[in-house]
């Protein structure tokens, strides 16, 4: 490889480098959709990271993402269904999501859940209508 490559390339990978990211939600502005909430940590094209929160009893629809996701509950009790496995997580619980499967959630807690989620890649959203 010649060092005009090797320059290139060094200096590609300094272009993309990322910044550290610090945030602090209490002081952060955190987006209202409904009775829930969320604050963008990262948003790249190998992660989109969220906090978020979501009253006592909210039930998400059955959906599946096309990437890998990962929850790590901060208060509340969620419960997670994927196929027939069923598992409620407490606070401090984490939680891997496989790419393409179908997940059913739900805050089983008398109060509100929060958790930090994490996706390999940008956020997709695919419902799943009944049959």
């Amino acid at each position: 490889m010649s060092l005009r490559c090797v320059l290139f390339l060094c200096f590609t990978a300094v272009l993309i480098a990322e910044e550290p990211v610090i945030v602090h939600p209490s002081s952060a502005s955190w987006e209202k959709s409904g009775a829930s909430e969320s604050l963008t940590l990262r948003d790249t094209p190998t992660a989109f990271e969220l906090l978020v929160r979501y009253p006592a009893g909210h039930e998400f629809a059955p959906h599946w993402h096309s990437t890998n996701e990962r929850i790590v509950l901060l208060e509340g009790k969620l419960s997670i269904r994927i196929g027939t496995t069923e598992q409620e997580l407490q606070p401090g619980s984490y939680a891997y999501l496989p790419a393409k499967e179908v997940q059913r959630m739900k805050c089983t807690s008398a109060t509100r859940c929060s958790f930090y989620v994490a996706w390999d890649g940008k956020l997709d959203n695919h419902k799943v209508t009944a049959k």
